[in-house]
């Protein structure tokens, strides 16, 4: 099968699909941006645009490479087109095939704010993501809830799996009750803020807790005064961006991992915390009910967190690590999910 991931191949999770996929199809590869070192397709086999969409729409820029990146789709004479996250690469593809007549079956992987945020946005986006869901004779959801909101939106046929772990981690020698880890981006849609107050009042309760923030973004400097200005500068760590193994070791310890966003689907950080054992206290949206259920496995955060809400949790903390880790071996492991989706797109 000739098959073409369309995407930003800095991203690691293109990186992800591409090595997935690369030793079951003759891939080929399209990238808005550049290609990250390593990346598993030959370079006869690749195409850079080297442009900086902006993913959440308005992607201009990206469309004026159009012509270049039909004239090269052509020539590759796809089976299948699989565009990566809709409104920007999902377009791409769409108006190559529409007004370039590219050969192949388009299919579409949703991410996550190009379904739920981005059509909500204007009518003119959530006209042009309808066009594209259509387009696809597949389309892949990490979640159910968001796998609804497409077929509102026009989608015909939605395979739901997360996009999963390669391997399940090690099982973690012993875990440090009183730490907490948090690593999603410190931007305003994964509220930061938001972890700090609910760890400070933790804090209030437990002297031994602890809070290890990894990972970047613009409000680290504000988020770090935060913590100051509540007395809690000792007792939060904010490391910066971590490799992938240090970001492991720091799973293995925690007890307890926070993922609060305003939006979100099913996101991989807390299947890797629950792969490593943790437990995820998450902030109440629909694909993280899919993965918690408050009070047996984590905890939803509703309102103030209160040390009350832990302690039976604490209680039960290795028995919700195993339960957490063989849930993830059984659903959340990326290669099945690849196998199965390929069987489905050729019975399609």
């Amino acid at each position: 099968m000739r098959y073409v991931l369309i995407g930003d191949g800095d991203s690691p999770h293109l990186v992800k699909w591409a090595r997935a996929l690369s030793s079951r199809v003759e891939l080929y590869a399209l990238s808005s941006r550049g290609f990250a070192a390593g990346f598993p397709v030959p370079i006869e086999r690749r195409l850079a645009l080297n442009t900086t969409p902006d993913f959440e729409g308005g992607n201009v820029a990206l469309l004026r490479f159009l012509p270049h990146a039909a004239r090269w789709l052509r020539s590759v004479r796809p089976e299948v087109l699989h565009a990566h996250y809709l409104t920007s690469h999902g377009t791409l593809a769409w108006l190559a095939q529409r007004l370039w007549r590219v050969p192949g079956r388009l299919v579409g992987s949703a991410w996550g704010s190009d379904i739920l945020v981005t059509p909500q946005r204007s009518a003119a986006a959530r006209w042009l993501t309808r066009r594209v869901l259509r387009g696809c004779a597949l389309t892949t959801s990490d979640s159910r809830h968001m796998a609804r909101r497409m077929c509102e939106l026009g989608a015909h046929d939605v395979m739901v799996f997360p996009f999963g772990l390669d391997a399940l981690p090690p099982e973690p020698q012993a875990k440090d009750d009183h730490l907490f880890f948090a690593n999603r981006g410190l931007e305003p849609i994964y509220a930061p803020q938001r972890v700090l107050e609910c760890f400070a009042a933790i804090a209030a309760q437990w002297p031994d807790a602890r809070l290890v923030v990894a990972n970047d973004g613009s409000l680290r400097e504000g988020l770090q005064a935060q913590a100051k200005a509540a007395g809690l500068d000792s007792r939060v760590q904010f490391t910066g961006r971590l490799d992938a193994a240090t970001q492991a070791q720091w799973y293995a310890k925690a007890r307890w991992y926070f993922s609060l966003p305003t939006s979100d689907s099913v996101s991989v950080s807390v299947l890797e915390a629950k792969a490593h054992g943790c437990i995820p206290l998450l902030s109440d949206l629909p694909a993280n009910r899919e993965l918690v259920d408050s009070g047996r496995n984590g905890l939803i955060v509703e309102g103030d967190l209160d040390i009350a809400a832990l302690q039976p949790l604490l209680a039960r903390g290795d028995e919700i690590a195993r339960d957490n880790r063989a849930w993830v071996r059984e659903h959340a492991l990326f290669e099945p999910c690849v196998e199965r989706f390929l069987v489905r797109l050729s019975a399609s």
